[in-house]
This record gives C-alpha cells, structure tokens and sequence, in this order.
C-alpha cells in the first residue's frame, strides 16, 4: 500500500512482510513498483546508524537526488520542508511496521531517532554521492527560520507558526 503526503513526490510505501518460523522475508525496493518509483534508478546503497535523540538534519540536494529511507530497527521520524510553501511532512517509520519513505531532495529534510534504542536505517539514492563537489546544501538542525504553516495538511496543528522544535513533545 502507497500513502501521499501533501508535499508533492513524498510518499511512503508499505512493505509485504511474509512472516514465517524462521523470521519474516520482505522486498525492500523494486524496479517494478512504478507506482511508487516512477522513473527514479536507485545509483547508491548506504546505512546511518544514530542513538536515541539523534538529529540529523537540516539538508538537501539541489541537483536532483531523490532518497528513499527504510528504518530496519529502532523508530526514526523523518521530516521534509517545503521552503516556498512553507509546508512540512512528517513521518514516523519503525521496525515494527517497515516501509520506504520516499523524499525528493529539493525539500529542505531530516531525522531524529525517536526510539529508546538506536536507529538503524538503510537509505537509497539515485545520485552517486561526489567527494568533490557533494550535492548538500546544509543548515542547523534547530534553525529558526523553519516555520511550517502546515504540518501533514493540517494547519491547526499546535506546533504551526513557530520554529519547528524536533524536541517536542508528542501527546496531544
């Protein structure tokens, strides 16, 4: 199953998980799911492993790169910011419930292990990463200028209008 979000191209796909006595099997990407990959070629395979509370952001890639995030254990909430629209998405993947999170790189973009246990996440790019001149355009992970005037569609959510607070508490 595919969910859109309300940033165009960010979507996340489901995972098949076949379950049997020896563990579970499921594909993690494949060049057939059109739906969900459209034209992208999957160039580059790498693994972040982060503890709990780790912030890893704010970045992006200006040059076309698309990256497509699946936690394999521990919880990780992935943002991605609209600069002009001032839109964000906000998405929760974990172990318990794997899929791929896809996120186009012009959305300015992050993580933060939400877990009480480290994360571990592989992410797939369709740009070689270049040592020498490395497609990253980069800010601090709490920087003010960060606003969402909607998060996940929703404009009445609380932490709307303020500087987005990766550290905020998530009861309602």
């Amino acid at each position: 199953m595919m969910k859109e979000y309300p940033l165009e191209g960010v979507k996340v796909y489901e995972l098949k998980v076949l379950p049997d006595e020896r563990g579970f099997f499921a594909e993690a990407l494949r060049t057939d799911w059109k739906e969900f990959l459209g034209d992208d070629k999957i160039v580059q395979a790498n693994i972040s492993y982060s503890y709990p509370g780790i912030v890893r952001a704010w970045h992006r890639h200006l040059r076309g790169q698309i990256d497509y995030f699946l936690v394999l254990k521990g919880a990780m909430k992935i943002c991605a910011y609209d600069e002009e629209s001032k839109k964000l998405v906000e998405i929760v993947a974990t172990e318990k419930k794997p899929c791929v999170v896809r996120i186009p790189g012009y959305y300015w973009h992050g993580t933060k292990t939400v877990s009480s246990e480290p994360s571990l996440t592989v992410y797939f790019v369709t740009k070689l990463y270049d040592y020498k001149n490395p497609d990253e355009d980069r800010r601090p992970w709490n920087d003010p200028s960060i606003v969402p005037v909607e998060i996940n569609g929703n404009k009445n959510d609380p932490r709307c209008g303020k500087p987005w607070d990766w550290f905020y508490p998530p009861h309602k």
